[in-house]
């Protein structure tokens, strides 16, 4: 896949500029709406991002599956070359991925691509420009990891938007880095997310079984 700077030397065939700013900015007003001055998505967006709902992902999927599986086939790799256009790549992939397919394997089919787009983008300070809220769905990738690397390098991101934030923002940011050190300890202790082991049809095992019977135990 193309990413960084090699996707700014190489677009994909078809690609249209007028075209893709349109759809960048129809997933990122569908995502996150219209960002106060500290960079915070409203309740009303905000409250869908975590709530398991029937009706918006039928909503989601008959808005943007078309444009989704243009993404993850790689026909809108230019989206790579700006960092809000990156945002929206990753959001398609990462957490449109998961509405659309909830309870399937198809709802992680789009996680390689972005985490890839995540990580190159953080290399190359994609993510500087945007507003806080952006940059917590550009990392979201991270959590979403089965590698203990990633897992760790995930902590010192969040950790490190937290530091950045605004007074105003810290407790906000606390947040989103207890939400990674969460992910990052489930990974410690088995290696990958217990709560996905019947989607992906991978047997658990007695400890995981226990586990997924408390609290909190899935994401």
């Amino acid at each position: 896949m193309p990413c960084g700077a090699q996707a700014l030397r190489r677009l994909p065939m078809g690609y249209s500029e007028g075209m893709d700013d349109r759809d960048v900015a129809r997933v990122l007003e569908f995502w996150f709406g219209e960002l106060d001055e500290l960079g915070r998505a409203d309740e009303e967006h905000a409250s869908r991002w975590y709530t398991k709902d029937p009706e918006f992902d039928a909503r989601l999927r008959a808005a943007f599956e078309p444009l989704h599986a243009e993404v993850l086939r790689g026909e809108r790799d230019g989206w790579l070359a700006t960092p809000r256009s990156r945002l929206a790549y990753i959001v398609v992939l990462d957490q449109f991925s998961r509405n659309m397919y909830r309870e399937s394997p198809r709802s992680f089919e789009g996680d390689e691509k972005a985490l890839a787009a995540c990580r190159s983008g953080i290399e190359t300070g994609m993510d500087r420009p945007l507003a806080f809220d952006e940059r917590w769905f550009f990392y979201m990738p991270l959590q979403h990891s089965e590698d203990p690397a990633v897992q760790d390098f995930s902590v010192e991101t969040f950790r490190r938007l937290r530091d950045e934030a605004p007074p105003e923002l810290r407790e906000r940011a606390q947040v989103a880095l207890d939400f990674a050190i969460r992910h990052r300890d489930i990974i410690v202790r088995f290696g990958r997310y217990p709560h996905r082991n019947a989607v992906l049809g991978r047997e658990s095992t007695p400890e995981e079984i226990e586990f997924l019977k408390q609290p909190n135990s899935s994401f």
